[in-house]
């Protein structure tokens, strides 16, 4: 920190969630494992590298990272890893066609794509070859980042039977303790989604603190705050500063020099153009100008910095002692939605310290006592009206009452076979591991988000319809009698989606609370 640079007041905590829907092996195009792969290339990929790069002149605790279980998953599949180096192969491919083009623009793209198209390539040899796992646990160990965990497949907590939201969350914990030999402190539950009595499941399962929207706590974000009679903390989002990126209207990534996320190239599916202007229809935007872009990014990175000293200031002064501020992003706005993201992102964790601003986690915020008096907390997400709409409106109602009879289904059929098995040692039950992981699967939150949201709405109606038959399929043949037809089509589910083989269903809690 230069001399010219006083400590501000307080700290800052940024704090990316990073979350896919399982999409290996459901479809390609539009919606399905292309999105991973571009998601994979344009943020997880860049993002890493920041940090480790970042980690490498010996900067730590510089944000808290959210990884889901089921991206986490994603990143570790044999067949996910098989396709994203393809996928890598043939963005470059398609950069070299680009580049052989008359027009010179297009070649001007194509040699720029190229040369990015070979970085991510060799980044993902080098670094990813063994999944992602290694690389997450590079930037745990190097005190990089706080590692948040969550549930399992990313259920709406609120809506969810609580013997199966226990096991979700306990099963996701012991998935990041899997990976990478850590047990993350917080988690950032789906959705931001929260219901009164939640915070006691967090505290049983060790959870420390996670994260809520700033409308849940009436606007102020100025400190961490107990839940009810818990020592559970959560932290809001500040709206004021995380909307001078996030918001829709004004945030940075519609700035005319950045590149434009809807406007493609037919013939090589690269974007060659700039936003331009938002009216400004696709055929008429200017071509993409990098140097304009990083000029860009610069005025907004200064932008930022000053929003966050302003509001460390204020609510400083406001509560009468040092106030913390949180910003809190989706992961892949930082380069699959704002391509600039990443450069964005370096450049701000650069400035931040230089400003005087203290750069810290969400567990450095509670080790350093940014926690004031306890809240009762009500129901909030944050969603649309940071309430349930989103996941328990009109419009899925269908999907909540499919929820529901599935959830239904798996509990009665495993609690009526453990009933039935006389035998004093619990034998782990394969069926049953099979039965949760198909009804976690259907009741995940992005579901009825993309439905709400229409976006790809039949593809999600489909993924939680499949699931549902899966679970049906084989709880029939339970009830039934049909052991061995019940292995068969469990094994068979299992291959079709082979995630999670460390859940376990012998630690779904009992109809009267504990294990079987």
């Amino acid at each position: 920190m230069s001399a010219a640079s006083p400590r501000e007041p307080g700290m800052f905590a940024l704090v990316l969630h990073s979350h896919l829907p399982w999409l290996a092996h459901h479809g390609r195009w539009p919606v399905g494992e292309e999105w991973l792969y571009q998601s994979w290339a344009a943020t997880y990929l860049p993002v890493t590298d920041v940090l480790r790069r970042l980690a490498a002149e010996g900067r730590t605790r510089m944000l808290t990272l959210g990884v889901t279980p089921v991206l986490a998953a994603q990143l570790d599949d044999p067949h996910c890893l098989a396709g994203m180096h393809h996928w890598l192969g043939n963005w470059q491919l398609r950069a070299h066609e680009a580049a052989g083009m008359r027009e010179e623009s297009y070649r001007a793209l194509g040699a720029r794509e190229h040369r990015a198209a070979s970085t991510a390539l060799e980044d993902f040899e080098t670094h990813w070859r063994h999944g992602g796992s290694p690389v997450v646990r590079q930037l745990v160990d190097a005190d990089a980042i706080e590692l948040l965990g969550g549930p399992l497949a990313h259920p709406f907590q609120p809506l969810l039977d609580p013997r199966l939201r226990a096991f979700s969350l306990s099963e996701g914990l012991a998935d990041a303790h899997a990976r990478w030999n850590h047990r993350p402190r917080g988690i950032w539950g789906p959705e931001c989604g929260y219901t009164p009595g939640m915070e006691k499941g967090y505290a049983a399962a060790g959870v420390e603190h996670f994260m809520v929207d700033g409308p849940a706590l009436r606007g102020d974000t100025s400190l961490g705050r107990t839940v009810r009679d818990s020592d559970v903390v959560c932290f809001g989002r500040d709206l004021q500063v995380s909307y001078r990126v996030w918001s829709p209207k004004s945030g940075y990534p519609g700035h005319s020099a950045y590149r434009d996320f809807h406007t493609y190239c037919h013939d090589t599916g690269l974007k060659p153009s700039r936003v331009t202007g938002r009216t400004v229809p696709s055929h008429e935007k200017a071509p993409y100008d990098p140097e304009l872009a990083s000029q860009a990014v610069d005025r907004d990175v200064a932008d930022f910095v000053e929003t966050v000293r302003k509001r460390l200031r204020s609510e400083s002064d406001r509560i009468g002692r040092d106030a913390l501020v949180v910003a809190a992003f989706d992961t892949e706005l930082f380069g699959h939605w704002w391509f600039e993201g990443p450069i964005f992102l370096e450049r701000l964790l650069r400035a931040l310290p230089e400003a005087g601003i203290e750069v810290g986690t969400l567990a450095d915020a509670r080790d350093r006592g940014y926690v004031g008096a306890c809240v009762d907390l009500e129901d909030s997400s944050w969603g649309s009206g940071k309430d349930w709409r989103v996941w328990a409106g009109d419009q899925v109602a269908d999907l909540v009452r499919l929820n529901d009879e599935v959830v239904r289904t798996t509990l009665d059929s495993i609690d009526k076979a453990r009933e039935q098995n006389v035998s004093p040692v619990a034998l782990r039950n394969r069926v049953h591991d099979q039965m949760l992981r198909e009804a976690l699967l259907t009741v995940s939150s992005d579901w009825a988000f993309m439905v709400s949201k229409d976006t790809a709405a039949a593809y999600a109606r489909d993924r939680a319809h499949k699931h549902a038959h899966a679970l049906r399929e084989i709880a029939e043949a339970v009830g039934s009698g049909r052991t061995e037809t019940a292995r068969r089509l469990a094994d068979g589910w299992s291959r079709a989606d082979n995630l999670f083989p460390g859940l376990d269903a012998r630690r779904l809690p009992g109809r009267h609370g504990g294990p079987r």
